[in-house]
């Protein structure tokens, strides 16, 4: 027998266990293990009922994802999970921390369910553009009924153990922490009471229930909205639907060709990269594991806007204390009253308690003195961007905190080295770049100055794991990576709409590939204010940039969202963008101004422009050593520009298309539009000539 699964019994109850760490996940060995357990139970007179219990932190947390890629050995999981189920002894599980995916479907495979009331239930395959392949589609709709089948396999989220009781999924819930007493405690039972094989595919109430009803054709409906332009989704309400309109057997024959499809899909190739890109980018090239790590058990925050606001509210959702300073009272007044609207508004929605949001503020003390952050292990400024303000409010932070305390500064643009310069302690000072709404967006961008100390690299890396962000660490120039190239992006989408395209019509053809809102849209509920800033810093500091019909639209108060019109209009209540004739004129004229005649742009030109374009400075931006790895620029453009996950990223995306296929286009353009930024990088050209991809570096 496998190592890892073993068989032993105590009293009536025969116990199977996984001990596979770290989570116990479906290797080839575990499932070899389980099926010679269960046959050494089914063998065993002694034994009256089974139970399937895992050692260490949680239940079998689904697939090994050391085998992602490879063959799969036999047996497969389905034929385990058959194997399960037909056992003439009643089998028990017993659930402790989560139960996922193939998990899940093993303990869908058993006659009862018990689980601690830590635990978690969930079938997250979609996220990687598949659907549950091993009896999940069939099961879990014969436990819980359609409409929560079908919300917990689309969306893979995780149910709670004392909802997934509600729903029918699991039989009992134990208050306890000790799994393996609740399971015997749980199985014993079983044998005293003399219960039955219960065989879930032999369940019937649930579906006949649901057999017919318009839930499945309103969950495709929905699925247009949340899921646009994804696969998976949607083959698994054609598999759950399967459940309710064919036999069990037959059933299963239908998921599995699902699944199939699913497997065959570009998108899957995707989502399986952005999954373990996502974990990689935490692992700093050339970081020592071993490097110390700063306790971090207050934060301070300068700024009560959007941004410190949202920063502030990360902090205080996992019990860190934040001091707000602001200048005036009243800004720090209506930041405040901000965040509590924010939590409030949850509460609304059920996702947090009323304690949790007083619990929260409480936690969020608003201050109008600088000496307020004598004692904090880091500062966050969250200002505009304005380089003499930071350099400004740094070296007044560097006379105020602590030795050690860490000075973050919440810059989308601006150089790290330069801020660092206005203090005594560089090796201190580092980028934390939160995006907007910073309470919500996923991502955070850390950035290294050139004198930024290991130790500080490390700690801000934990503090986004400890917030719950996906934290890359990015190196220094302006727009460090993601912003860098959004401005290439912003630029050729800016010149396109000068030389006759419209914004809607460069907008449509991103949403198109998968973003969820445009360019346009997107500087709409930035800010057009933000840009226009920026772009008045670099022409301060004497750079050339270049005139812009969007100067105009901030010129005329036209900042976007906020202010219910920028390059679209918006309705009160709604942030639909709406093409918004005015700004065609104020377009028309500013062509006219600069000598420019309109010509009809293609949708693929448009694309072609603003994507490889991106491309092509993500290249130089690897060259540079700015970003370590093209995983790190997938994920950051996936985490915080939308990019969608199904096509992995830019990188991953780039690979796709080949090559070959965009430094050709980039040639072009260079010939065509002229522009310094489609100069070729010369790692682009080094690829192709080598036929490698960015995946290879």
């Amino acid at each position: 027998m496998s190592e890892v699964v073993t068989y032993s019994r105590e009293g009536k109850v025969g116990v199977i266990t996984v001990d596979y760490p770290p989570v116990n996940a479906l290797s080839h060995a575990v499932r070899t293990g389980l099926v010679a357990a269960l046959e050494q139970g089914q063998k065993d007179s002694e034994a009256k009922v089974l139970l399937l219990v895992c050692a260490g932190r949680t239940f079998i947390a689904g697939a090994d994802i050391r085998e992602f890629g490879k063959p799969m050995q036999e047996p497969g999981l389905p034929a385990v999970v058959e194997q399960f189920e037909n056992s003439d002894k009643p089998l028990v599980a017993a659930i402790h921390g989560t139960a996922l995916g193939g998990g899940l479907e093993t303990a869908l495979g058993c006659h009862y369910r018990v689980a601690l009331s830590s635990a978690k239930v969930g079938l997250p395959e979609v996220k990687l553009g598949l659907l549950p392949g091993a009896g999940g589609t069939q099961r879990l709709p014969r436990l819980a009924g359609a409409q929560k089948a079908l919300e917990m396999i689309t969306t893979g989220e995780f149910v709670a153990a004392k909802d997934a009781l509600a729903f029918g999924i699991v039989d009992a819930v134990d208050e306890g922490n000790d799994v393996k007493a609740a399971g015997m405690a749980y199985a014993q039972k079983i044998a005293d009471e003399g219960k039955p094989v219960r065989r879930v595919r032999d369940l019937t109430d649930k579906l006949a229930a649901d057999k017919g009803s318009e839930v499945f054709e309103q969950f495709r409906v929905a699925l247009e909205k949340k899921a646009r332009g994804l696969f998976s989704p949607f083959k698994c309400v054609d598999a759950v639907e399967a459940a309710f309109n064919l036999p069990f057997p037959e059933g299963m024959k239908r998921e599995r060709e699902l699944f199939m499809e699913c497997m065959g899909s570009p998108q899957r190739a995707g989502l399986v990269h952005s999954f373990f890109a996502e974990r990689q980018a935490s692992k700093v090239k050339g970081l020592p594991k071993d490097t110390p790590v700063r306790d971090v058990n207050s934060v301070g925050i300068i700024g009560a806007g959007t941004m410190g606001g949202g920063i502030a509210m990360n902090f205080a959702n996992v019990g860190i204390p934040v001091t707000i300073v602001e200048m005036k009272q009243e800004a720090l007044d209506k930041g405040l009253g901000i965040i509590r609207k924010n939590y409030e508004n949850s509460a609304r929605k059920g996702r947090i308690t009323q304690k949790q949001v007083e619990d929260r503020m409480a936690l969020i003390t608003g201050s109008l003195n600088y000496d307020d952050f004598k004692d904090v292990d880091l500062v966050i400024e969250a200002v505009f961007e304005n380089m003499a303000v930071k350099k400004e409010i740094f070296a007044k932070l560097d006379s105020v905190c602590k030795p050690g305390a860490i000075l973050a500064s919440n810059t989308s643009t601006l150089d790290i080295d330069e801020i660092a310069s206005a203090t005594k302690r560089p090796e201190d000072v580092v980028g934390m770049h939160f995006f907007s709404p910073a309470n919500v967006m996923r991502l955070l961008e850390n950035v290294r100055g050139s004198k930024t100390s290991d130790e500080v690299k490390a700690t801000v890396m934990a503090v986004a794991k400890k917030i719950k962000k996906v934290g890359v660490l990015v190196g220094n120039c302006h727009g460090f990576v993601g912003n860098r190239m959004l401005h290439r992006r912003g630029a050729e989408a800016l010149a396109l709409v000068n030389e006759g395209a419209t914004p809607q019509q460069v907008d449509k053809v991103l949403t198109d590939l998968g973003y969820p809102m445009g360019q346009f849209a997107m500087s709409d509920l930035a800010g057009i204010d933000v840009g226009y800033r920026i772009r008045e810093e670099l022409r301060n500091a004497g750079e050339k940039v270049a005139p812009s019909w969007l100067d105009k639209l901030a010129e005329l108060n036209r900042f976007g969202q906020k202010s219910m019109a920028g390059v679209y209009k918006y309705e009160e209540g709604s942030r639909k963008p709406i093409p918004d004739p005015e700004v065609e004129r104020i377009i028309e004229d500013f062509r006219k101004e600069q000598g420019i005649a309109s010509r009809e742009i293609t949708d693929q030109e448009i694309l072609e422009r603003c994507m490889y374009v991106m491309v092509n400075e993500a290249a130089k931006i690897l060259e540079e050593g700015i970003a370590d790895r093209a995983l790190d620029i997938d994920v950051i453009w996936i985490y915080g520009y939308g990019f969608p996950a199904y096509r992995g990223g830019p990188m991953f995306w780039a690979d796709q298309i080949g090559l070959d296929v965009i430094l050709a286009a980039v040639e072009k353009y260079r010939s065509e539009v002229g522009t310094e930024h489609w100069e070729p990088a010369p790692l682009l050209k080094q690829l192709v000539a080598e036929g490698k991809r960015f995946g290879d570096l």
